[in-house]
């Protein structure tokens, strides 16, 4: 399909490793249907912005928490939007309130708990074949 030998894809595929192209392989994980529950919150954090650095610094130790999923700068009231997971309601608000919200230069957050997911990195969760017939009464 590529007009490559399996060989050729083998390296091309190896030297995107080695530049950072390729940054891993992956598992999405459906943990409804798993029977885990997990607890999964989005957080608008506003921040003071560094000199010579901006939201780099800040977005970094951030990010070094293994609560946290993911952190991305955006516009807005907010400045970092946070994913985080926990086990419940509790350990993800003690997350926020000791350790996300007492870093310096953090102004305030928000946080969103996620009540449930319909899609994730592109893929549907809970895809159900639906009854397109109409529904008729009596």
């Amino acid at each position: 399909m590529l007009g490559m030998k399996k060989e050729e894809v083998k390296k091309e595929i190896g030297e995107m490793e080695e530049e950072g192209i390729i940054l891993r392989y992956s598992t999405l994980v459906n943990w409804e249907k798993a029977g885990v529950e997990k607890v999964s919150a989005l957080i608008d954090v506003k921040v003071v912005p560094q000199r010579d650095v901006g939201f780099d610094e800040i977005a970094e130790r951030i990010y070094r928490f293994p609560e946290v999923r993911s952190v991305i700068l955006m516009s807005g009231g907010y400045d970092l939007s946070v994913e985080v997971m926990g086990k419940s309601i509790k350990e993800v608000a003690r997350f926020i309130s000791q350790k996300l919200a007492t870093i310096e230069h953090v102004q305030s957050t928000m946080t969103h708990f996620v009540l449930k997911r319909y899609k994730q990195h592109g893929v549907i969760l809970n895809d159900k074949e639906k009854d397109r017939r109409q529904v008729i009464c009596p």
